[in-house]
């Protein structure tokens, strides 16, 4: 089998295309689930890696588990489940699988939802709260708030709060 290398180097459209696509099937291979963790956090791979070890599981088997649950929480829960995985790949994984159902949860995205706000961590890192699931979908009801608003998938609203807040991030930087 020749296979095309260079779907690797467009990871976003890779994953968003083709593993999504595949997805279809009832389940993710590990390549598929593990370019997902790097796109994500390139540095958590081995941590994530090693959780699945831990709790005995083989990808095959969360994703078949994933595929074959309704319910948004159940399938967040399953992720979160897994030793050092964190609820923004945790997230990241459910965007590319589900983009209409899932964003990101990433602490661009909600330092720019959080913008003005005063006296309060504007990127709080929730994962360690004990309302993980409550609080990731609050955040997820604010951008597709934003999706609503703006006429963007929630794909789009997604990429739009992050670049916002990159650029707001770059204006203050070079004055």
């Amino acid at each position: 089998m020749d296979i095309d290398y260079r779907k690797y180097y467009f990871l976003e459209k890779y994953l968003f295309d083709e593993v999504r696509n595949n997805f279809k099937r009832g389940y993710l291979t590990p390549e598929e689930f593990f370019c997902i963790i790097i796109w994500k956090r390139n540095a958590s791979k081995t941590k994530i890696k090693k959780g699945i070890e831990k709790i005995n599981k083989t990808v095959h088997a969360i994703t078949s588990e994933i595929y074959k649950n309704k319910d948004p929480q159940q399938k967040l829960k399953i992720l979160i489940s897994i030793p050092n995985m964190g609820i923004a790949i945790a997230s990241a994984v459910l965007t590319v699988l589900y983009p209409d159902d899932f964003t990101v949860y990433d602490y661009k995205v909600l330092g720019e939802l959080n913008r003005g706000k005063k006296n309060e961590d504007k990127t709080k890192d929730f994962s360690l709260s004990k309302n993980v699931i409550k609080e990731y979908f609050n955040f997820l009801d604010k951008v597709k708030k934003i999706a609503e608003t703006k006429n963007l998938s929630l794909r789009d609203a997604d990429r739009y709060l992050w670049g916002k807040y990159f650029y707001e991030d770059l204006k203050s930087l070079v004055g």
